[in-house]
């Protein structure tokens, strides 16, 4: 494992991408159609829910929500797979980042004049970006959009750590429930931003890619 590898798996770079993947997900239900960018459980969930209803137009918003973060998955595993990035992953995370930042600007520039399913469609793109790339946190799996897993890991690490006094429970302990807060912060920030700052909003999460682009590019 390098240096770089060891970075892009510290807590703070972690809880950096769970802050964006919770503010992302927030701008998109607040101002586009109550659809999830990157928690497509959720998205799954509302499709069957209005699918059953009959509410078909509704359903199409969170079928494309699905189809793009699934195009966004394999535009990202391509360029995993490809003989460019081989033995390069810090050239390849510096390029996702500023890929992902690239999409937020473009929403934030045009967020106010383009269809709600096309604006959801890019930052479910977005997100499916920094989650096929970002799986490892501490040493173990991480996902910075999917809170279920998490909160299954908090409940087992907290018991652990309480009764039995591991301390790898306790460090797993602090790190789950960092990376569920700054979800939850991400989220909330989001909220009292938007009424304020509107489309322009999402370039808070943009700026926190830029951070994390920062500390991968400076720390070798």
């Amino acid at each position: 494992m390098t240096k770089n590898t060891e970075i892009a798996e510290q807590p703070i770079f972690g809880s950096i991408l769970t802050m964006v993947a919770g503010s992302i997900d927030a701008y998109t239900f607040i101002l586009h159609g109550e659809v999830f960018a990157g928690l497509q459980t959720g998205n799954l969930i509302l499709l069957g829910l209005n699918l059953g209803r009959g509410q078909f137009a509704v359903s199409l918003r969170y079928a494309l929500s699905l189809l793009a973060f699934f195009v966004g998955t394999i535009f990202i595993r391509i360029l995993q797979r490809s003989h460019w990035f081989s033995g390069a992953d810090k050239r390849r995370r510096q390029m996702i980042l500023l890929y992902e930042f690239s999409l937020l600007v473009l929403i934030a520039v045009f967020g106010e004049y383009l269809p709600n399913l096309l604006a959801t469609s890019i930052l479910s793109m977005a997100a499916a970006a920094e989650l096929q790339e970002f799986r490892k946190l501490a040493g173990g799996p991480f996902t910075p959009l999917m809170m279920t897993g998490n909160l299954r890991t908090l409940a087992e690490s907290s018991f652990d750590a309480v009764a039995y006094h591991e301390t790898a429970a306790k460090n797993k302990l602090k790190t789950t429930a960092l990376i569920m807060v700054t979800f939850a912060l991400g989220a909330s920030i989001m909220a009292l931003l938007i009424p304020i700052t509107g489309t322009w909003t999402i370039l808070f999460p943009a700026f926190l890619l830029l951070v994390a682009w920062l500390l991968i590019t400076t720390k070798d």
